[in-house]
């Protein structure tokens, strides 16, 4: 067991060894940390071919069947959370390729939402870089109050009941929908009930994504529903990236046809240098952290090392295997 090789792919924020001790295994494997994303598989497999464990951070690193036939060292993943859609788990178990996850959480996915409706109806970075680039100019924009405005949930689960909770701390309406969404279920999580995706995007000021992505979800956002918004209204986006159309959103955006957006997720991740996004003024910008905290990475990686130590043991936790 000695001889094993641990990679630790993707850790943006150098976070692996900060957040958790790795003295119990240390001695028994060697560890590489990798800072950046290979999206190319040919370049991916010759970082990954030496190494039998690979330590994933949710789904920054696709693992498709693909890649896993070409990495016959594999014999674990290790990754963040008890879910990552990036991994093809029913073939990792058919390739004798254990995947564990890790437990627990925070609210920091929270916490982000309302730290980017709140940065971007209020302008915080456009003022924010003025003042840093010394504008004589002392206020530029005038915030918009949330006080009475409507928030729009596509998505009612736990984490868009959460976010409703709070939008009623600052006063606000809030509506929700979501194509099996019912009458029903609004009344349990307190918000009220859009009958039509439309009816949603009429009515609001900020519209809120909380689903999840599937075939039947891709790009339910679209330029048809974008010409349905108010032109004062904002989209957020805290979910994934192609929940929403981007071709759609750039053209809205570059037009000023809505307010404003704030995105938290993309269609490719990292946002590749020369993307429009970056260029745009009305729309804040956030590196998928919407998860990221000091709680959930002591969470996160700390159960990695002891994924890892039950692996080198052979015993691995039932609770913790991804299937």
């Amino acid at each position: 067991m000695s001889a094993l090789r641990v990679a630790i792919l993707d850790d943006y924020q150098s976070a692996a060894f900060k957040s958790a001790d790795w003295s119990s295994i240390k001695q028994r494997v060697s560890v590489d940390v990798f800072s950046d994303t290979i999206a190319d598989e040919d370049l991916l497999v010759k970082r990954l071919a030496e190494y039998h464990i690979v330590c994933a951070m949710r789904e920054r690193t696709k693992f498709p069947q693909s890649l896993m036939d070409r990495l016959p060292n594999l014999r674990l993943i290790a990754t963040t959370g008890m879910k990552n859609r990036a991994i093809d788990t029913e073939y990792a178990k058919k390739k004798g390729i254990i995947v564990l996850g890790t437990t627990g959480g925070s609210a920091s996915t929270l916490e982000h939402i309302w730290a980017m409706i709140l940065a971007t109806v209020r302008h915080i970075v456009t003022e924010h870089a003025n003042i840093k680039a010394k504008n004589p100019q002392w206020q530029t924009l005038v915030p918009t109050g949330l006080s009475g405005k409507t928030l729009g949930l596509i998505g009612v689960g736990r984490l868009g009941a959460q976010t409703a909770t709070i939008a009623k701390a600052f006063n606000m309406k809030v509506l929700g929908w979501s194509p099996n969404f019912t009458p029903e279920r609004a009344a349990q999580a307190g918000v009220g009930y859009a009958a039509t995706k439309a009816d949603l995007l009429q009515q609001s000021d900020i519209v809120s994504l909380h689903i999840v992505l599937s075939e039947s979800t891709r790009h339910i956002i679209g330029a048809s529903d974008f010409a349905l918004m108010k032109p004062t209204a904002y989209i957020i986006n805290t979910s994934r990236g192609p929940l929403i159309d981007e071709d759609a959103l750039l053209a809205v955006l570059r037009v000023k046809a809505i307010a404003g957006g704030a995105l938290d997720v993309y269609d490719k991740e990292p946002l590749p240098l020369d993307h429009a996004l970056r260029q745009l003024d009305n729309v804040t910008l956030s590196p998928h952290n919407g998860y990221a905290n000091d709680t959930s990475y002591e969470i996160f990686w700390e159960q990695t090392v002891e994924n890892i130590a039950d692996f080198l043991d052979g015993k691995v936790k039932p609770q913790r295997i991804l299937e």
